[in-house]
């Protein structure tokens, strides 16, 4: 907080001591000097006045968000915790509760820019360069699907990145269009009767918890009805999947290790691999679905393993593609794999840690 306090005070000094008047008259310092206020004039605006020059790829930005965002933000974009969600929410602007992400509601690319530029990372605001900003910005696009993974986001081609929300906001007229309608507003004593609540919220996640409140409200919330499935495991073993040994394609398991990176914030795989966010991966290609041992599923997952489905390879496609139409209210957060040659190394990758 003294941080902050330090910043606001330095600010109001900086303003006060740039005019010139000012400062000889409450006898502060000097007028500040074009460079020092050049170090706080950092406004990107629409039309990309105030663009440094610079450049950043997608590729750069995944490995610099990572590092610097992720935390927050989650490996791809998708939200950590209650922290927001920068990806995804693609048409949901008109439903009851909307998702707003840079792909779905911001209307300028310089937003974007400007304010990870100004403000992040959290607590660590101003130390990242130009270059690394374009790359962030470059990484946010392409999980919002709004450019391919060889993209080069620079001060020369900003302007040609389309926002899909830049005609859903009007000018704000209504100091005129609605004067008509206004009335002495009234200040006090404006309630005849009894006050009494009609309606809570219905949303009340939108503040981050402190840690450990997810822990213990985990702990407080009924565990979901799973005992009949349980029991029927201790009264008959499941026998083990058998997944039949097939001829792997090296070139495409390499391929799908690397787009595994996006997975690995939730997902493990390999020897060692342990049940994270999602449930560790291996054997899955082939295997009963809703059936690591210790995680526990969406009612919907749960449901398709005792109904007897299994990752064939039309599911874990169908799956990779889009989570939430392949089972609804599915606690995987990531919206899904973009391009076949994605899902398809993906696919044979799990298929290596399966066999």
């Amino acid at each position: 907080m003294s941080k902050y306090r330090n910043l606001l005070i330095g600010s109001a000094l900086a303003a006060m001591a740039a005019s010139p008047a000012l400062a000889e008259k409450l006898g502060l310092g000097r007028p500040a000097l074009p460079e020092e206020i050049a170090a706080w004039n950092l406004d990107i605006h629409p039309d990309g006045t105030g663009l440094p020059v610079g450049s950043g790829s997608v590729e750069d930005g995944e490995a610099v968000f990572v590092e610097n965002c992720a935390v927050c933000h989650g490996e791809f974009a998708e939200g950590s915790g209650n922290w927001p969600k920068l990806a995804g929410g693609e048409g949901t602007l008109a439903d009851k509760d909307p998702l707003k992400t840079v792909g779905s509601y911001w209307p300028y690319l310089s937003t974007v820019y400007d304010y990870v530029r100004r403000s992040m990372p959290f607590g660590a605001a101003q130390t990242m360069s130009d270059d690394d900003v374009y790359a962030i910005t470059a990484y946010i696009l392409y999980s919002n699907y709004l450019v391919e993974d060889d993209f080069v986001l620079s001060n020369e081609n900003f302007l040609d990145v389309e926002m899909p929300n830049a005609d859903g906001f009007i000018v704000d007229d209504r100091d005129t269009a609605e004067a008509h309608f206004w009335t002495e507003p009234c200040m006090e004593n404006c309630k005849e009767g009894e006050v009494k609540i009609t309606m809570r919220a219905a949303v009340l996640d939108v503040t981050p918890e402190e840690e450990g409140a997810e822990e213990a409200a985990a702990e407080e919330a009924p565990a979901e009805a799973a005992a009949p499935a349980e029991e029927a495991k201790a009264e008959e073993p499941a026998e083990e999947p058998v997944v039949a040994a097939a001829a792997l394609d090296t070139e495409l398991v390499k391929k799908g290790e690397k787009v595994f990176k996006k997975c690995k914030a939730c997902h493990q795989v390999g020897e060692g691999a342990a049940n994270k966010t999602g449930p560790m991966l291996n054997g899955v290609v082939g295997g009963p679905i809703g059936a690591v041992e210790g995680f526990k599923y969406s009612k919907g997952m749960a449901e398709l393993g005792e109904a007897g489905e299994t990752w064939n390879e039309e599911n874990l496609t169908a799956f990779l593609t889009k989570p939430k139409s392949f089972i609804k209210k599915t606690k995987m957060g990531f919206a899904g794999l973009k391009k076949e040659d994605d899902i398809n190394a993906v696919a044979e990758y799990l298929k290596s840690v399966s066999q």
